[in-house]
């Protein structure tokens, strides 16, 4: 074996193993992030989801019969106008970006208590992508009326998912946030 083989061999290896932990520490960071996540007390109240709506202009549509009677709403409705931003409630990490059958165009983010919030009937995305961390307020999209919302006033349908199944956003998103210890008041 040459000498110079004898001195690329190790320095091949090494880059192959440099070049392996570089792809890897990205995954490794959201799996982190969503073990972190998980781990974090679920909620007690969330951000309005759709900028400019205050909640006392909610009305509660949770369990509201859909087709016919034929199932239940899992979700809450928030009319707005159309293009109006719709911001993630909570800090996450946002699982999918993309259109299914009655939500039309949804992103899907996941957040504390391993919660996974649901925004759907969107007229356009805001450029947010899966695998992507957000933070409160982030925007992730536009109200529309995608999906089965076509005909309906434009609104964001937001529903919240949890292992036990759907839970209603409507608590809480009316309940007030706890005053800050230490503000002025």
């Amino acid at each position: 074996m040459s000498v110079f083989f004898r001195i690329l061999r190790p320095l091949f290896w090494a880059a192959v193993l440099l070049l392996a932990a570089a792809l890897a520490e990205a995954p490794l960071r959201l799996a982190l992030y969503s073990a972190e996540l998980a781990a974090m007390p679920a909620p007690q109240y969330l951000a309005m989801p759709v900028e400019g709506v205050r909640p006392a202009s909610l009305r509660d549509t949770w369990h509201a019969p859909r087709d016919g009677g034929g199932r239940r709403h899992e979700g809450l409705d928030i009319f707005a106008p159309r293009g109006r931003p719709v911001r993630s409630a909570t800090e996450g990490l946002v699982m999918r970006v993309g259109t299914n059958r009655l939500g039309g165009q949804v992103v899907w983010v996941m957040g504390p208590g391993g919660q996974r919030h649901y925004y759907a009937h969107l007229d356009r995305f805001a450029g947010v992508r899966a695998g992507e961390r957000v933070a409160a307020g982030t925007v992730l999209g536009y109200v529309g009326t995608t999906g089965n919302a076509r005909g309906t006033p434009p609104h964001l349908h937001y529903g919240i998912y949890t292992a036990r199944g759907a839970i209603s956003p409507y608590p809480l998103l009316t309940r007030d946030a706890p005053a800050t210890v230490g503000a002025e008041g």
